[in-house]
This record gives structure tokens, C-alpha cells and sequence, in this order.
């Protein structure tokens, strides 16, 4: 099953040129990644469906303006969500040097104008406030949300792609704000709303 047909199955429609903008990815991706060891999943089936992880929180989320992405790593979910909404502005923060020279790469091949990539840890990141903030296997939420909390705007909300123990992480992190957790196979998205 291709890109497309595997979104689509899953309620989403886009034009031509996100699907142009996923291919070069794909390539780009299984270049590097041989490389540098970006990730270890390289197939087109793994891809699309780390690209389909990506994005499908776009079904249930809020409209922001800005979002910022902790440790972007190969690309998943912050690069995949800055190439899918390219009206919003797009922060990767990434430490490691291989994984930025990947993401800028990407972002000039596509010539993403609504991304900024910084090489970083985000708990130096100054001057930098945003909407949102996603993260996938990072950290545990406590952490995440200790960690972010001088990138946000006031009422930024969360979306943390998160495995079996989010349960766990939620008790831990005593989120009681308005959140809910959408699963979709073995992925938790857990979305906690500013607003």
C-alpha cells in the first residue's frame, strides 16, 4: 500500500505536493539513515507508516499558530507536521549535530520557509515561544513538561506521542489540566490542552 492510499485510509487529504515533499523525504532518509544511523527503520512500509504516526494527531488537535518539536531526531513527528501545515511555524529542536545537518538538509531540498531547526538542548533555547509542543519517545512527561516550560506561550498546549506507560507518566506528572488520549494501535497520543 503506498503513501497515499495509507492516509487516505485513515481520513486524510492532501495535494500532490505534500506527497512530492514525503517522497524526497523518504529518499533523503534512506540515504542518510544508511549513513548515519538516523534510525533503524528504514523500509518504505516503516517510513510511511512513521509518517502516518506523525500526522494523524492532525485529526484531533487544535489549530496553533506555532509548535515546537524536542528532539526531533530523523524527522518524527516535527518535521512530517511542519511539511504537512506549512501555514504554521515550525521549531525542531535537536541536540545531536548528525541529526541537524539531516533536518536542514531536508528543509532546504523542500525549501520549508515555515521551519526553523535548532541544534540545541531545549532547556538552553532562548527567546522562543510557541503554541504547541510535540515530542515522540523523548522523555517522560513530568520531564517533558518541566523541561519545555520556558518555550511556551501561556496557553500552549501539549501533544507527546507516547507508549504503554502514559498511565504511569500521567499519575507522576499530576496532570489534571484538560487532556485526553487518543490510541491508535500501540501509540498513546496524549494531548493536553492549554486553552
Amino acid at each position: 500500500m503506498n503513501l497515499q492510499e495509507l492516509l487516505e485510509q485513515n481520513d486524510f487529504q492532501f495535494n500532490k505536493d505534500f506527497y512530492k515533499d514525503c517522497t524526497v523525504f523518504t529518499k533523503l532518509l534512506q540515504q542518510w539513515g544508511k549513513i548515519h544511523n538516523l534510525t533503524g527503520r528504514l523500509s518504505l512500509e516503516d517510513i510511511n507508516q512513521n509518517i502516518l504516526d506523525s500526522i494523524y494527531p492532525l485529526n484531533f488537535i487544535d489549530s496553533y499558530d506555532s509548535f515546537a518539536d524536542i528532539g526531533t531526531g530523523a524527522g518524527y513527528p516535527g518535521l512530517l507536521l511542519a511539511i504537512a501545515r506549512k501555514d504554521m511555524k515550525a521549531y525542531l529542536i535537536e541536540p545531536r549535530i548528525k541529526r541537524v545537518s539531516f533536518l536542514n538538509f531536508v528543509k532546504a531540498s523542500l525549501k520549508l520557509d515555515n521551519l526553523t531547526i535548532i541544534c540545541d538542548r531545549v532547556e538552553k533555547v532562548k527567546d522562543l515561544k510557541v503554541d504547541l509542543v510535540t515530542s515522540r519517545a523523548v522523555t517522560n512527561t513530568s520531564l517533558l513538561l518541566d523541561i519545555t516550560k520556558d518555550i511556551v506561550n501561556e496557553d500552549a498546549s501539549y501533544l507527546f506521542y507516547k507508549g504503554s506507560m502514559l498511565n504511569e507518566e500521567l499519575e507522576a506528572a499530576s496532570v489534571n489540566k484538560n487532556y485526553k488520549i487518543v490510541n491508535r494501535n500501540d501509540r498513546n497520543y496524549l494531548y493536553i490542552k492549554g486553552k
